[in-house]
């Protein structure tokens, strides 16, 4: 027996909270993708590529499929925020995908049928800051936390 209680190694872990919170947010920006307003030029909106002319926020491009995927990767998030280590794998296998797509964002012509997401340069910064910034907190609160269940044994 370590000497926890049951509700101590039931509780949510900062890495789950982190991990909801980053899938909620993509939640929201796949839906906001999808209200006429929030996301300018919504009449050019297409299912997917680069001609579609739509803009969350007026500076992000997108298109049906980006807003899904959006979705998609809210709803893998939050399913896998329930265990921590679920969590973890979210946020670090997700800011690699997001480092990945960065890289390709910046190596295709956007003016190509490579562009099939659609990505703009803004796109590509934002996903090179949901990198690191979802590796930094599945690494960084996991560690945090070892280094206090060390601390406390």
């Amino acid at each position: 027996m370590t000497g926890r209680s049951a509700t101590a190694t039931t509780a949510r872990r900062p890495v789950q909270a982190a991990a909801t919170i980053v899938a909620a947010v993509f939640l929201l920006v796949g839906i906001l993708g999808f209200i006429p307003g929030i996301t300018t030029n919504y009449g050019d909106l297409t299912f997917a590529g680069h001609h579609s002319r739509a803009m969350l926020l007026g500076v992000f491009a997108v298109s049906i499929l980006h807003n899904l995927v959006h979705l998609l990767f809210g709803i893998v998030g939050l399913a896998l925020a329930r265990t921590p280590g679920g969590a973890r794998g979210f946020l670090v296998l997700g800011g690699f995908v997001y480092l990945l797509l960065w890289v390709y964002g910046l190596v295709i012509d956007q003016n190509s049928g490579a562009n099939f997401v659609p990505l703009n340069n803004a796109d590509n910064w934002l996903h090179l800051a949901l990198g690191v910034g979802m590796i930094a907190l599945g690494w960084g609160l996991t560690a945090v936390e070892r280094g206090r269940e060390n601390r406390a044994a």
